[in-house]
């Protein structure tokens, strides 16, 4: 078993993307990271089921990685890098998840909270995302609706939803106030966010303490999806918002990220003396850059062999 670089030390415990260069640069391996030291650190540990990836470890010879604000980002990150290009050890093309968008009815007749398609729009209807993975969105749509019973409202529903609204506190509240509610939550408003995350955790926190421990575990399981479909994301924009390139430097290696169509399209660095100093690129990307930019810099000081 080969030593573990010291690259891998340099790692922040933080969620990201990570791919491997051999001698001659060409990119070996392209993958995420919810923890990326901890995941980075076990390709030089006992692969097990990995195994097929041993040859591969010991081509590498450069680690270079993006720290991403939530495992959310990352997993896009990934996604749109390997739909372009798919590295020689990588084996799936644009990752597992399905893309999905949610899609929230606020029409006073017969609202409704699902997924949906962005291009399908009419008066009244408010598209959110996209998001990946149709069973987190899922799961944060039941979480949701637990809260703010949307669903369940409105004067043509039957006498059953109307009573499932009820127990769920929605009986009587206006529908507007109820999709304002949800939509406050999907823009990622902080106030909005932490209020349903704080009813939903006392009703895990409840459940438990009457020892109804299944419902409990679907509650945090609901938790666990509205913070992933809150959590920050950038690298692909709703929409396909415009075509830019965003950079940064670190000492004297180039981080450039290209986004096209509103997703990053191209994710390179290079070593190269800067005329001037600091960062180009929109106001939202400057936080990012700027930690990604120094952590390459670190990393190309620290080869693996």
């Amino acid at each position: 078993m080969p030593a573990r670089p010291d690259a891998v030390a340099a790692l922040p415990a933080a969620p990201g993307v990570y791919r491997f260069r051999d001698a001659g640069g060409r990119v070996l391996y392209v993958g995420r990271a919810v923890a990326l030291r901890r995941r980075v650190s076990s390709y030089w540990g006992d692969l097990r089921d990995r195994r097929h990836l041993r040859r591969m470890v010991q081509r590498v010879a450069r680690i270079e990685a993006l720290v991403c604000d939530s495992a959310h980002e990352a997993a896009w990150a990934e996604r749109n890098l390997l739909e372009r290009s798919l590295p020689p050890w990588n084996r799936i093309v644009g990752g597992l998840e399905v893309p999905v968008s949610i899609r929230l009815d606020a029409s006073p007749e017969a609202p409704r909270l699902g997924l949906g398609s962005p291009h399908r729009t009419a008066p009244g209807v408010r598209c959110f995302g996209p998001y990946l993975g149709a069973g987190k969105v899922r799961l944060a749509l039941s979480g949701l609706e637990r809260l703010y019973p949307i669903g369940h409202a409105g004067p043509t529903r039957t006498a059953g939803e109307r009573e499932l609204a009820r127990a769920r506190g929605g009986h009587g509240t206006p529908v507007a106030q109820l999709a304002g509610a949800v939509a406050s939550v999907l823009d990622r408003e902080p106030a909005a966010v932490a209020a349903a995350l704080a009813a939903l955790t006392a009703r895990r926190d409840a459940a438990a303490g009457a020892q109804a421990y299944e419902a409990a575990a679907r509650l945090q399981q609901e938790i666990e999806a509205v913070e992933w479909v809150v959590a920050p994301q950038r690298v692909t924009a709703p929409g396909g918002e415009g075509d830019q390139d965003v950079t940064a430097w670190g000492d004297d290696v180039l981080v450039r990220l290209r986004i096209r169509d509103g997703r990053l399209h191209a994710w390179e660095q290079e070593t190269c003396s800067r005329s001037a100093p600091g960062t180009r690129a929109p106001e939202g990307w400057v936080p990012f850059l700027r930690r990604n930019a120094d952590l390459a810099a670190r990393l190309a000081a620290l080869p693996v062999s």
